[in-house]
């Protein structure tokens, strides 16, 4: 029985010469398809997110090239994404998956999934609240890990504080702090409660009776910076000790870092305030730098090296390079007390050893006076600003500023 030649990609080999080997007597020959267009191929598995090259724009004069084979184009396709650094194009897509990994997931959890679980009769409305909490705070976790990996686990990334430049090597170990005797390092961010965290470690080695002792905070003695130390000391240390970090909201920290340096302290004034006025302000030359604006400070920050910043308002991915540093716990302004007291059980640090509570004379930023002060800020200004922290947004899963109309409106 004469057989017909397939039709679609083996058609070819058939018209070469090609025999198809004979079917088993059991199997009965089934007819052709018509012949036509091939079938669409079988959708591909779903694998890892890859870097897109970035399009080149093609010239005036340069004819249009057909179309390559698909195994060709997957070939110049994996040559391309080799071949290719990072890009910011590859840093915007982890960046934004980030983001909206939390909001899909609260969307899934809220709509999708099924209706949280009523407390039993025995448990007060407080546990349900509390439940839901703890859900939520693990959903923020889960997300601020997985979007460290994405973007850590990147070719180029850093993976020790060794392959750092010398600049940034030097910034991330003046902010170590170091117990031997508890075996921990901890990344200190000014305006993230770190004057708390360093009374705590004094009062761990023995330097300071108590968390609740009054003075002024001395922000250097008694304590043990990694950066002191020898590298192969170092190297041991960011190997076996436990690693812990607290962040907080980017623009709440920087609107607490600008009420309290230029409303409060005079040596922030004189160093940076007066300089700021006079570059940002007509006629500012007679300023004793007590006045700046919230708007004049932002300016400052955008013109402002970022590898030059002053600590106080350097972005913490550059203070603490979670990169370079692969640290053990991640805890949040918004839950200090919770965050810190797991800690402090980790280390096992003794039961009279408490987090200290908030100075009475320390003036909060709530939310009402963040969007207060966003909402009276150019809003070209604070797009302009945004990138340069848009890692902290991003990596410790903050959402960015609503200062729409209707949202200052309220």
């Amino acid at each position: 029985r004469t057989r017909r030649p397939p039709a679609g990609p083996r058609a070819g080999r058939a018209q070469r010469g090609a025999v198809p080997p004979p079917l088993p007597r059991r199997h009965r020959a089934r007819p052709a398809p018509p012949a036509g267009p091939d079938p669409p191929a079988a959708p591909a598995r779903p694998g890892p997110a890859r870097a897109l090259p970035a399009m080149q724009p093609r010239g005036p004069a340069e004819p249009r090239r057909a179309l390559p084979s698909g195994r060709s184009r997957a070939r110049s396709r994996g040559a391309a994404g080799a071949a290719l650094l990072p890009s910011m194009l590859m840093f915007g897509v982890i960046l934004a998956s980030s983001g909206l990994l939390l909001m899909i997931e609260r969307g899934i959890l809220a709509q999708v999934g099924p209706p949280p679980p009523q407390p039993p009769a025995g448990l007060s409305r407080r546990a349900g609240r509390d439940s839901a909490a703890e859900l939520e705070l693990e959903v923020l976790r889960d997300t601020r890990n997985r979007t460290i990996r994405a973007l850590c686990g990147q070719r180029s990334m850093p993976r020790s504080v060794w392959e750092l430049p010398p600049g940034q090597r030097r910034t991330v170990l003046r902010h170590l702090l170091v117990s031997d005797k508890y075996r921990f390092l901890y990344c200190y961010v000014p305006k993230v409660a770190c004057s708390n965290w360093k009374r705590i470690l004094k009062v761990l080695d023995g330097a300071l009776e108590s968390v609740d002792a009054r003075g002024k905070m001395d922000h250097k003695s008694d304590l043990v910076f990694l950066g002191d130390m020898k590298p192969e000391e170092i190297s041991y240390r960011l190997k076996h000790y436990y690693k812990f970090i607290f962040v907080r909201n980017p623009m709440e920290r920087l609107l607490s870092a600008y009420r309290n340096k230029f409303g409060e302290i005079k040596e922030y004034q004189q160093r940076y305030g007066v300089e700021i006025v006079r570059r940002y302000r007509k006629n500012g030359g007679n300023s004793a730098g007590d006045d700046v604006s919230f708007s004049e400070f932002l300016q400052y920050l955008l013109d402002e090296d970022v590898e030059r910043m002053n600590e106080h308002w350097m972005p913490i991915y550059n203070l603490c390079q979670p990169c370079a540093v692969r640290y053990d716990f991640i805890g949040s302004y918004e839950r200090l007390h919770a965050d810190a007291s797991h800690v402090l059980e980790h280390i096992q640090s003794p039961s009279f050893v408490r987090f200290p509570e908030r100075q009475a004379w320390y003036k909060p930023v709530t939310a009402e006076t963040l969007h207060y002060y966003l909402c009276n800020t150019q809003r070209r200004l604070l797009r302009e600003l945004l990138p340069k922290y848009i890692l902290d947004f991003s990596l410790f899963a903050y959402p960015l500023p609503n200062i729409t109309s209707e949202s200052c409106r309220h």
